[in-house]
């Protein structure tokens, strides 16, 4: 049984040997571009697997996600937790959002050498395209895991998701006290919290947090605001 195996089975998570070779695969694209590129300064085997796979695929024994459902992963640098959420359930239609073009390009370049299916890396800014027909409102589901503070975060992200729809943000153990923060921003973007999930990780004792936000009404077209105003002035 391979380490990557282990790790998984240590939470009653069960894949397939093509699964699990998907991983290898993907591991090994990113640790060779890792070379010239900066994805992550996270390479050693078992600090991967614990911190880049498992740690991006534990939300989804969490929160429940419909068969075929779409999902945006907003800030989604070197693919995370969007790419091991592909390859635990092959059947999401994931897009992967991240403002820096050479992640995108790695990721374009992965998704096409590993031939996956219903999924897109996208290059852009969450506040620009947040505002554009073609992304506004048209998620079932969006994620996103250490990008801002929450009260900032969810104003690049609500507006994605379709009314009925499901934010995840991952958190650390700062999440109950950033929940609170964002409490008026959510209200005000359409949301609310239907859920705060605490767990932990199994490697160096790192808790997590899951804030689960439900989108119940339409979020005003006036967000998100352009010029850096979601992360200097927040709601």
């Amino acid at each position: 049984m391979s380490n990557l195996e282990k790790v998984f089975n240590s939470e009653d998570i069960v894949l397939s040997e093509e699964v699990l070779k998907k991983f290898e695969e993907f591991r090994n694209h990113m640790l060779e571009t890792n070379k010239f590129l900066n994805l992550t300064s996270i390479t050693e085997e078992e600090e991967v697997n614990y911190k880049h796979f498992l740690d991006s695929i534990l939300p989804l024994k969490k929160v429940e996600m419909e068969k075929g459902a779409t999902l945006i992963d907003i800030g989604t640098g070197g693919g995370f937790p969007g790419m091991p959420i592909k390859f635990f359930r092959d059947d999401l239609k994931i897009t992967l959002l991240d403002s820096l073009n050479k992640r995108i390009k790695f990721l374009k370049k992965t998704i096409s050498d590993m031939d996956i299916k219903d999924i897109e890396a996208v290059h852009g800014r969450a506040e620009e395209l947040g505002r554009t027909k073609s992304y506004r409102e048209q998620y079932d589901y969006g994620i996103s895991r250490a990008v801002s503070r929450l009260n900032t975060l969810v104003e690049y992200s609500l507006p994605f998701i379709k009314v009925g729809g499901t934010f995840i943000s991952m958190k650390g153990p700062s999440g109950i006290e950033e929940a609170e923060e964002a409490k008026n921003a959510i209200k005000i973007l359409g949301g609310e919290i239907a859920d705060i999930i605490s767990y932990n990780l199994d490697y160096e004792n790192s808790d997590r947090t899951l804030i689960v936000i439900k989108k119940t009404s339409p979020t005003p077209r006036k967000y998100p605001r352009g010029g850096g105003k979601p992360k200097n002035k927040p709601l």
